[in-house]
């Protein structure tokens, strides 16, 4: 606790004292540019990787960034997020974010880590489409792989529940709003983003990943995630 005080403390003291002004005007309101949904996992921190300032990112973390269809148990607190940041706030862009080494996914695929977490694993079961997906399709594939795939695949699952979503699909009809899928690599700092058009997850800017930041994937990508 000692270096979350003395952090916030170097906030109000260094960090405050020059944004007075940005932050008397979040004060009154705010006008985030996205909804960003994400994973839980600490080591993921939207305004850090984006490099976004205070009221930039309407944030919404779940465990392995999952979003349960419209009126299914437990979409009240996703729901709300994702109502709120459309009907109140006019978001115009959603990002559902994975990232790697993530532990929900592999509690995904390997369903006895998450024995003495009961909860967890039925939080997780929205994420059991995208299971069946991968274990159907890359049977042999190593760890290493079926873990990286089952992220990407699980995102797309997430983003095709958030369509269902009545504000999100109101949206869509009118083309008032963009749906992303992103998958960040902790190790690298690389983002890849869902190519709808090409159906695989492409470098969000131009240039390749380093070497290591991906599994070799290339036999394996079904491409027609979504």
């Amino acid at each position: 606790m000692k270096n979350l005080i003395d952090g916030f403390l170097h906030f109000k003291h260094h960090i405050f004292p020059r944004e007075q002004h940005l932050f008397r005007q979040l004060g009154a309101r705010q006008n985030p540019q996205a909804l960003f949904i994400t994973c839980a996992d600490s080591r993921i921190v939207p305004t850090l990787i984006t490099q976004s300032r205070p009221g930039d990112l309407f944030v919404c973390r779940t465990i392995g960034n999952q979003i349960p269809l419209h009126g299914t148990p437990g979409d009240g607190g996703v729901g709300s997020a994702v109502e709120y940041a459309l009907e109140a706030l006019d978001v115009r862009d959603i990002i559902v974010c994975g990232h790697s080494d993530c532990g929900a996914m592999k509690a995904v695929l390997y369903p006895e880590k998450t024995a003495a977490l009961p909860t967890t694993k039925a939080w997780l079961k929205q994420a059991e489409a995208a299971r069946a997906t991968v274990i159907g399709n890359y049977p042999d594939a190593a760890d290493d792989v079926l873990l990286h795939v089952l992220t990407e695949e699980n995102i797309l699952a997430q983003i095709r529940n958030l369509t269902m979503h009545p504000s999100v699909a109101a949206r869509l009809a009118r083309g008032q709003l963009d749906l992303h899928g992103w998958f960040y690599y902790i190790h690298s700092g690389e983002i890849t983003s869902y190519d709808k058009d090409r159906k695989r997850f492409r470098p969000l800017v131009t240039g390749a990943p380093s070497a290591d930041s991906r599994p070799q994937l290339q036999h394996l990508s079904r491409g027609d995630a979504a």
